[in-house]
């Protein structure tokens, strides 16, 4: 067993696994209070809860802007110095989030934290793209979620437990685990920009994403199969998203389900990723990605429809526990599949839509859930997402038997 660990070890530079230390360190950290903000927020406003998930429409609203920014930045100025700066400043708006009392003040944190989060995830990809092999990086991408997930195993459940008594622990560990990260990152790690785009300092970023420039972003808009498959992966994951944001507030409000109790379901889907997905990955490799991905998100839409017919909490963890598989079959796919078909000159930017897709699948779930809780009733948030997620599905099929056709008509 030692022998296997040092040989996987090996075959990974050190700065890839300093990034999934950094990881563990500031997931351990945020999953202890991500899960439960809305619960936190809602409890302290006494607002709607349309009016309190906008508040995650905001955050990832922000982080839309976000996207198109950290690509420019990472593929300009570098790697490093983006997730530095994201990391640090996510530490401090968690700091500051436990004393916001009012409406304005959870919203000015929340940009804070939209803004951070697509430029470490931009630049991390592009950095692990930079490093790893396009033969190994299926099987990096996966190392890189199960660490991920053994953190967030502990996270929830600890983040619950300290939530019942003082949510103040739960925002000074989130803290600390971000700031943490940082510093590892500015002392430790290295720059794996090869070499400066043919950039000007005098480029704008409205020049970049107009595609007036070269290497702009044009270039990425005007890759029609990579532009439907970013848009068809948002639509799909506005499903999941719906059950991340909404469901342990749904939980409690009308099933008395307490966050001690509801962290447990998170925790349970951080460890099926942690040993399952590299068995999962094992099989799904072997296949064709679009098939893979029409497949996790099938799976994704039937685990957020199914909460519609749950009443306790074994119904919302088994909910969570198909919504996982979906997970373990469709992210590391997909990850692989962008860092394979992007320029080298353009990981950033392909990344930054990549996520971008992400971003706006968070900035609609809430308002979309939001809207059909109290506009009909609060299961129609789960049949929403269960119609939303099937037609990702159908359109993922449509665009890889297009691929095909143009694949063998080239040959």
């Amino acid at each position: 067993m030692l022998l296997r660990i040092k040989s996987l070890y090996n075959e990974y530079p050190r700065q890839y696994w300093l990034m999934i230390a950094g990881i563990v360190i500031s997931t351990a950290g945020g999953s202890m209070i991500w899960p439960f903000l809305l619960i936190y927020a809602s409890g302290k406003l006494h607002l709607p809860l349309s009016t309190v998930a906008l508040l995650i429409s905001i955050n990832a609203g922000t982080g839309l802007f976000a996207s198109f920014l950290a690509g420019t930045l990472t593929d300009k100025i570098g790697r490093k110095a983006v997730m530095v700066f994201s990391l640090a400043l996510m530490g401090v708006a968690y700091f500051f989030l436990m004393r916001a009392e009012t409406y304005p003040q959870f919203v000015v944190l929340m940009i804070f934290i939209g803004l951070s989060n697509p430029l470490y995830q931009v630049g991390a990809d592009a950095m692990l793209a930079d490093m790893i092999p396009t033969e190994k990086r299926t099987d990096a991408y996966a190392i890189n979620r199960i660490a991920n997930n053994a953190a967030f195993a502990l996270g929830p459940a600890v983040g619950g437990f300290l939530a019942s008594s003082s949510y103040n622990l739960a925002f000074y560990g989130a803290s600390a685990g971000f700031i943490i990260y940082s510093l590892l990152l500015f002392f430790l790690a290295r720059e794996t920009l090869e070499k400066p785009i043919n950039e000007t300092k005098a480029d704008s970023l409205a020049e970049q994403v107009s595609g007036t420039k070269n290497g702009s972003y044009a270039r990425v808009f005007q890759d029609k199969g990579y532009m439907a498959f970013v848009s068809l992966i948002a639509i799909g994951l506005i499903a999941p998203s719906m059950v991340w944001i909404l469901m342990a507030v749904y939980a409690k409000t009308n099933f008395g389900v307490p966050e001690a109790m509801y962290g447990w379901i998170p925790t349970t889907n951080a460890l099926l990723c942690v040993f399952a997905q590299y068995p999962v990955t094992q099989i799904t490799r072997k296949y064709e990605t679009l098939t893979v991905t029409a497949v996790g998100m099938l799976i994704y839409a039937i685990g957020a429809g199914s909460v519609a017919l749950m009443t306790g909490f074994s119904g919302f963890w088994l909910s969570m526990v198909v919504l996982t598989f979906g997970e373990l079959t469709l992210i590391p796919t997909a990850s692989k599949y962008v860092a394979d078909i992007a320029p080298a000159d353009m990981r950033g930017r392909y990344m930054s839509i990549y996520w971008l897709g992400w971003g706006l699948a968070r900035t609609l779930a809430p308002l979309i859930g939001g809207a059909l809780n109290d506009g009909l009733f609060p299961q129609a948030i789960w049949i929403g997402g269960l119609l939303i997620g099937l037609t990702s599905v159908f359109g993922l099929i449509i665009l890889n038997s297009i691929t095909n056709s143009q694949a063998t008509l080239r040959t």
